[in-house]
């Protein structure tokens, strides 16, 4: 039996702190899907195909390597009817701090509540990569800042290029 399991992002735009995640995640499935959100009322950065496509070209290798399935789509609505829509078992999540504990453990319980028979795992951070935020790699990189230890070398391009499109 193949374990799936979703992580599930605005990844807007993929960090070295998502691909910590991720890498951590190859762990315990067999088939990681990343679910790139896609929220109608938010103006992200990159469109979704953009983000898909990053991610894709981020992870396909990596994941190769732990003989891990590797599967990027968009969703929008719920993270517990995407995981049900894709097979999936386990629910990852990433924690920086115990903020993101407090936050996490509570859409955790929600999401039990909803499907009990959809896990949530954890993943801690490693210590390298638990300052990066989205958030703040884009207004870094709109200011002109220099993000390359934030971000993997596809997206620093990507950025780059959104800058210089502006």
């Amino acid at each position: 039996m193949t374990r799936v399991a979703l992580y599930t992002g605005s990844f807007d735009p993929l960090t070295n702190g998502h691909v910590d995640v991720i890498e951590s995640a190859s762990h315990i499935c067999d088939e990681l899907v990343i679910g790139i959100g896609a929220h109608p009322s938010k103006m992200p950065l990159f469109a979704v195909e953009e983000r898909v496509a990053l991610t894709t070209e981020v992870c396909r290798e990596l994941l190769a390597a732990r003989f891990c399935k590797l599967s990027v789509q968009p969703f929008s609505g719920l993270a517990v009817e995407a995981a049900r829509r894709v097979g999936a078992e386990i629910l990852v999540r990433g924690l920086r701090n115990g903020s993101d504990l407090d936050y996490e453990m509570q859409m955790a319980g929600m999401n039990a509540a909803m499907a009990p028979e959809i896990r949530t795992v954890f993943f801690a951070a490693s210590p390298a990569v638990c300052h990066i935020t989205a958030t703040l790699v884009r207004q870094i990189a709109g200011m002109g800042g220099n993000v390359s230890s934030f971000v993997p070398e596809a997206v620093l391009r990507a950025l780059d290029l959104k800058r210089r499109a502006n």
